[in-house]
């Protein structure tokens, strides 16, 4: 019995919501060996912290936009806007965002720049393939309430995500290598707003693409980003005796 493409579609689209499962499990035992938390020691070879992080986000652009390419419906209104909204995030991840932090010196376990190429090339096929291909969206889509709310959720969140890393490297620029509270902005409130940032972006495209592959990404977003924000918190309250007690991790007045 030969399986269709939707088929093998929908076991991939499974394969991420597995993948987001242990990986949640694995991160609240264990904190991701790189940034302030890598010792330097104990995972192998290592590369640069540009070219890491470079590598680890690569197909989500280009991949996905290869992908992309060959569905029946690229050309369509809608998934193109759907594009667009990708892209706006990754094009700045991949290709902005490391050159203007300062990492001169840092270095990532090579294991750990693969296994997010790894997961890149996954979420970037069971995205791309659903919006310009598997998927069916009309031009009425774009006036539906589930695309203006996951898009203005999305927008929301790269907005956040955006304004919270500009206040990181703003204090990067000024205290060098040495480490200091973050003030301002939606610090304010939470140690890691750039994730939440993140993460609405990611709620925000599984609403606007209303699918089970942008929910799954949306369920992996989640997964990764909300132990490593209370693996952050710790190592603020930790580092700092001054550190605001008020702050949460990741949502204001809750976690």
């Amino acid at each position: 019995m030969t399986m269709t493409e939707a088929g093998f579609h929908s076991v991939l689209v499974w394969a991420v919501v597995a993948l987001a499962a242990l990986t949640f499990i694995s991160l609240l035992r264990f904190t991701a060996p790189y940034g302030r938390h890598y010792a330097g020691r104990g995972w192998g070879p290592e590369v640069s912290n540009r070219t890491g992080w470079i590598v680890m986000e690569l197909p989500a652009p280009l991949l996905f936009a290869c992908i992309y390419a060959v569905g029946d419906a690229a050309h369509e209104t809608v998934p193109l806007a759907l594009l667009a909204l990708w892209q706006c995030h990754y094009l700045n991840r991949t290709f902005i965002y490391p050159f203007r932090t300062r990492t001169a010196g840092k270095t990532m376990p090579l294991a750990v720049a693969l296994s997010g190429f790894v997961f890149n090339v996954l979420n970037a096929y069971i995205n791309a393939r659903f919006i310009s291909h598997l998927g069916d969206y009309g031009p009425g889509w774009l006036a539906d309430p589930r695309f203006l709310a996951g898009a203005a959720l999305f927008f929301a969140g790269f907005a956040l995500n955006l304004h919270s890393d500009n206040i990181l490297l703003a204090l990067r620029k000024a205290r060098g290598a040495e480490y200091s509270i973050p003030r301002g902005g939606a610090f304010r409130y939470v140690s890691c707003p750039n994730y939440l940032g993140e993460i609405l972006e990611w709620a925000g495209w599984a609403l606007a693409t209303w699918s089970a592959a942008g929910l799954a990404f949306f369920l992996y977003a989640v997964a990764n980003l909300a132990p490593r924000a209370l693996s952050n918190h710790r190592w603020y309250r930790q580092r700092f005796d001054d550190y605001p007690g008020e702050r949460k991790a990741l949502i204001p007045g809750v976690v």
